[in-house]
């Protein structure tokens, strides 16, 4: 029998297919979120009872009857979301490593956290995955994995910062804040996860992502010994001793015995590496007619290891499967699907992956999804560039092929692709393909407003606007221009900001009418009052030509907010309650907090409060209560003003809002000094002066 969770899932779904309305359409005509509506239809998340009032209102139902079912689903609370598991599948023949294994397993449980390091090849990430998966029942909270490209071929290591953003949003936290280290450790703190960082440059890009107090561990890998690491002991790898090796060969050539001479000329050869030893053993196991005589004979032909473990690999290949194998090393990105392959190769590639595989050159990391190891991809490269002269034919192929895909806008995929999407752009770049360096930031807008004021961000922006210049498309040159406006904006880089939207030119009132009022938000911050002012009675005349409510509701409200800073309470108060008057849902809440500071009310704000909280508009949220807090300051009430500021600053934690953090700083301070909090107002004044 269902549950009251179940119940009520099954009863919101019901008005969902009553509507005959998308997901998006109803959440909007019942003024929700879109996000928090998928949440209530799937269980995740029990919705408010004012939400399952709007749904039905929605739809012409009468609430009531849910009551009770609300009632026992609340009651018994939200699913609890699965454990979160990053990790590249285990090895199903990980061989040896009996001592080093156990070693880095005591040093997990003890220390918190242990840096593999060994010459590439060696098996340092093979070892670490192996003992994330024994010790996954340890970690409920989950096992994240993050390739930090630190020796990868054609990518320059992870810079923390963008580390740090791929974790956190692992965590499903998708605005860095100003801080995202503190955050990240914050984060942990309060979890029990096991992170693997693979494949680190050095000591210096994995400082920030270790994790502080807390039951969270991290496991690290590396070619070069992090001893300048403090708290984090290292394990040295050394190529696997000739009992391991043969151990590992026979499993991966399928023997059950053979001639130990042999045997030990092809360890020779492979040098103790497991990965060599993987490819010669699949060499093996795909020639039956072969003795290991044989293989030993044809690595001897070839003076370099690498060179004969990987190259006799690919002559077990026919011409077409060598061709994707060459391919592949200038694949832009990390790791690829099978549809990404296909675009670059030219033809459906599955078959090709399968033998790619199947000879250890290419690592099914999960189903359907597919890397290559450094060495192999570099090995990869080195063929392309002398045998594959239409090789940026075949990245151009794939460039479009993302492209393409994120047009669609599915946010999972997005959040999967984003780094291929990523090294697919900087691929235009170099192939001077301008429509698409032009084109894909503009199809990352929606995932860029969750993950706002990046450097991948603004540096693309920046790079599209360009190439929208030099095709003569200024429409969308000015359009991507305002984008990197907004997004310096959002990181608090007020200054590029205003330079960004000083080479905008906008096409029509419409675009005008958006121009003047973010230049206004800009000069709001800066300080320049009359010059906002300007820019906001500038927007109002423009939205106002066009017919545009809800951008006239917002330049009324920030005309009010300018006024009132520079002394006109009256006319504040007017502004506002035109805004209002103006506006529907989310968008009367500026003119409401305005209304409130001009009449010196908390009514009007915590009616602004309330449509935040319902509409899960947490910057919105921080912002209500800041100004809540002075109100209630100036009303003598300081400890209620200060318990509303700590919830601001709070809020903020975990959102790139660095320009509003600021602006709730300096309130909260003046709420200290006013309350006789000298040092906690230098203290907070210092930390927005550090921002």
């Amino acid at each position: 029998m269902s549950g009251p969770r179940e119940r009520l899932v099954a009863q919101l779904s019901s008005i969902k297919e009553l509507s005959g309305l998308s997901l998006r359409a109803l959440a909007r005509r019942a003024e929700l979120s879109s996000s928090s509506l998928s949440r209530y239809l799937t269980g995740q998340l029990v919705p408010p009872w004012e939400a399952v009032v709007a749904l039905c209102r929605a739809v012409g139902r009468d609430p009531r009857p849910l009551r009770a079912v609300w009632a026992a689903a609340s009651a018994a609370g939200a699913a609890p979301p699965p454990r979160r598991n990053d990790l590249p599948a285990d090895l199903f023949d990980f061989t040896g490593r009996e001592s080093e294994r156990a070693r880095v397993e005591e040093l997990v449980s003890t220390a918190g956290a242990v840096a593999v390091d060994g010459m590439a090849g060696v098996g340092k990430t093979s070892l670490a995955v192996h003992v994330a998966h024994r010790l996954a029942a340890k970690f409920p909270d989950g096992g994240l994995y993050l390739d930090l490209q630190g020796f990868t071929p054609g990518h320059e290591p992870l810079d923390p910062v963008t580390a740090l953003g791929r974790l956190l949003g692992a965590l499903d936290i998708t605005h860095l804040p100003p801080d995202p280290a503190a955050l990240w450790r914050s984060e942990l703190s309060r979890r029990r996860v096991l992170v693997v960082l693979d494949n680190a440059a050095g000591a210096e890009q994995v400082r920030p992502l270790l994790p502080g107090a807390g039951r969270s561990a991290v496991l690290i890998t590396s070619r070069n010994r992090l001893v300048s690491l403090d708290g984090v002991p290292p394990v040295s790898l050394a190529p696997l001793a000739d009992d391991e090796a043969a151990a590992l060969f026979g499993r991966a050539a399928g023997l059950a015995g053979d001639d130990r001479e042999a045997v030990d000329q092809v360890l020779r050869q492979c040098g103790g590496l497991p990965l060599a030893l993987r490819m010669a053993g699949a060499r093996l196991r795909h020639r039956p007619g072969w003795t290991v005589a044989v293989l030993a004979e044809r690595l001897r032909d070839t003076a370099n290891r690498f060179d004969a473990a990987f190259g006799m690999s690919l002559r077990q290949l026919d011409e077409g499967q060598r061709r994707a194998f060459r391919l592949l090393g200038v694949l832009p990105g990390t790791d690829f699907d099978d549809a990404a392959a296909s675009a670059l190769i030219g033809e459906p590639a599955a078959s090709f992956l399968e033998e790619l595989v199947d000879a250890h050159l290419v690592q099914e990391v999960a189903p359907g999804r597919y890397r290559m190891h450094d060495l192999i991809r570099q090995y990869a490269a080195d063929l392309a560039a002398g045998e594959e002269p239409a090789g940026d034919d075949a990245v151009r192929r794939v460039v479009d092929h993302y492209l393409a895909r994120a047009r669609a806008q599915d946010p999972a995929w997005l959040d999967l692709e984003y780094v291929n999407l990523v090294a697919c752009f900087d691929a235009a770049v170099r192939l001077g393909a301008d429509e698409v360096v032009a084109e894909l930031p503009q199809t990352l807008r929606v995932w860029f407003f969750r993950h706002r004021g990046t450097d991948d961000q603004t540096r693309m922006l920046s790079a599209a606007a360009a190439a929208a210049g030099r095709l003569g498309r200024d429409e969308q040159r000015a359009a991507l221009l305002s984008d990197l406006g907004w997004a310096h904006a959002a990181a608090g880089r007020l200054r590029p900001a205003l330079e960004a939207y000083a080479q905008v030119v906008p096409a029509g009132d419409g675009p005008a009418a958006g121009l003047a009022l973010r230049r206004g938000l800009v000069r709001k911050d800066l300080g320049d009052l009359e010059a906002a002012r300007s820019d906001f009675r500038l927007a109002r005349e423009l939205f106002a030509k066009v017919g545009n409510g809800s951008g006239l509701a917002q330049a009324l409200a920030f005309d009010g907010w300018v006024t009132l800073r520079l002394g006109g309470r009256a006319e504040a108060e007017e502004l506002a309650r035109a805004s209002i008057g103006s506006a529907e849902g989310p968008a009367r809440i500026t003119g409401l907090v305005t209304l409130g500071l001009a009449t010196e009310s908390e009514e009007p704000i915590r009616e602004a409060l309330a449509l935040a909280e319902r509409h899960e508009l947490r910057h919105n949220e921080a912002w209500c209560l800041t100004y809540l807090g002075v109100v209630l300051r100036e009303a003598g009430r300081l400890d209620e003003a200060l318990g509303h500021h700590r919830r601001a600053v709070d809020l903020l934690a975990p959102l790139a809002e660095r320009q509003l953090l600021i602006e709730c700083l300096r309130s909260y301070a003046d709420t200290c000094r006013v309350a006789g909090r000298g040092d906690e107002a230098a203290a907070l004044n210092r930390r927005a002066s550090t921002l």
